[in-house]
């Protein structure tokens, strides 16, 4: 990215400044939040997303939520940290980095609650920050893992946005390209549009146009054409939650690009971070499903395309089955053809 997506700006007095994503690609315009209200808008609008900054965004808004706290014990701040990431779980239901991030300021707090206010105050913001460092060097783990599998000369398609945009800096699947272009190899890429609101259009192609790479745009009924055509040699897509058992929850629409994918013979591969994974849940149908407003699809972006009145549907993502998984790609290495035990394996493992 040629700027952060998000970073915490100042000491204890300052703000997160993001990249406002709904106004991309026509206009680069920052966002700074100075409260916890701000940030809990800023995930459910979209103007911050992706599980991985989503995940940050949470962090730093339990420390604007607190801040100004005037708690005059640990034990009481403590309880001011439970109720702000109480809040800010709200903003989305399945990114599970959301709830992983919130989680791990709730354990901080805790675990620091016999300390004055001020003094855990300032190590709520460190530990924000950490998450953010923390998400850079586990993409760029990520994309080192998986760009072997990229062949000089191939092309790959993904779906959605799981690039810089979607973390702290470098992304979860587009990271794979950007290591395999850094290691000198030619990369071609087609990029999904991602209906109804159109993050492969307006986010993956800004992003891989910045970076230098060649990137074709398709619409999203054009993926299985491609694949026909021989034009693609693998798939790779992020993730917002995957089950213990490998299946992913990702943008709506990666479940069709990977049945098409298994019908092509294209090896379909996930790219996420450990934290995605929520090892609670057996299966994906376990997975909470957002569903969005239907003015999305009726009304997007301002100009009504669907009756009035017309009923709608509309789920931000699905649930791709581990059959359909070549495999998934982490920090620690990549899961080949990803079942329970296969999971837990990876899990087991030492770093």
């Amino acid at each position: 990215m040629p700027v952060p997506t998000i970073e915490w700006v100042g000491g204890m007095g300052g703000c997160v400044k993001l990249i406002d994503q709904t106004l991309l690609p026509g206009e680069m315009r920052f966002l700074e939040c100075r409260d916890a209200d701000t940030v809990w808008e800023a995930i459910r609008s979209l103007r911050v997303r992706g599980a991985p900054a989503i995940g940050i965004a949470a962090a730093m808004g339990v420390v604007l939520g607190v801040r100004g706290s005037e708690a005059r014990t640990g034990e009481a701040l403590v309880s001011e940290v439970e109720r702000c990431a109480d809040y800010l779980a709200t903003a989305r239901p399945t990114a599970v980095n959301l709830f992983w991030a919130l989680d791990r300021m709730r354990r901080v707090a805790r675990d620091a609650a016999g300390q004055p206010p001020e003094w855990l105050k300032e190590r709520l913001l460190a530990e924000a920050n950490a998450v953010c460092e923390e998400d850079k060097d586990i993409c760029r783990r990520i994309g080192r893992n998986g760009a072997g599998l990229i062949g000089d000369g191939n092309a790959v398609l993904t779906h959605c946005n799981a690039g810089g945009l979607a973390t702290a800096d470098y992304g979860t699947a587009l990271a794979v390209i950007y290591a395999a272009h850094e290691q000198g190899r030619q990369v071609r890429v087609f990029a999904d549009e991602t209906r109804p609101l159109l993050q492969g259009a307006r986010l993956t192609t800004w992003e891989l146009m910045q970076a230098g790479i060649d990137v074709t745009l398709i619409c999203d009924n054009t993926a299985a054409v491609v694949m026909k055509e021989g034009r693609v040699d693998l798939v790779i897509v992020g993730a917002d939650r995957i089950a213990a058992n490998g299946d992913a929850a990702n943008k709506i629409g990666t479940y069709g690009v990977a049945v098409l994918a298994r019908e092509h013979g294209v090896p379909f591969y996930v790219a996420a971070p450990r934290s995605t994974f929520d090892l609670s849940l057996e299966s994906g149908a376990g997975i909470p499903i957002e569903e969005r407003s239907g003015d999305e699809i009726t009304c997007g972006f301002g100009r009504r395309t669907a009756p009035e009145g017309v009923k709608t549907y509309s789920p931000a993502f699905d649930v791709t089955p581990a059959r359909l998984i070549a495999g998934i790609i982490t920090e620690r290495g990549i899961i080949e053809h990803p079942t329970a035990e296969a999971v837990a394996r990876h899990f087991e493992s030492e770093e």
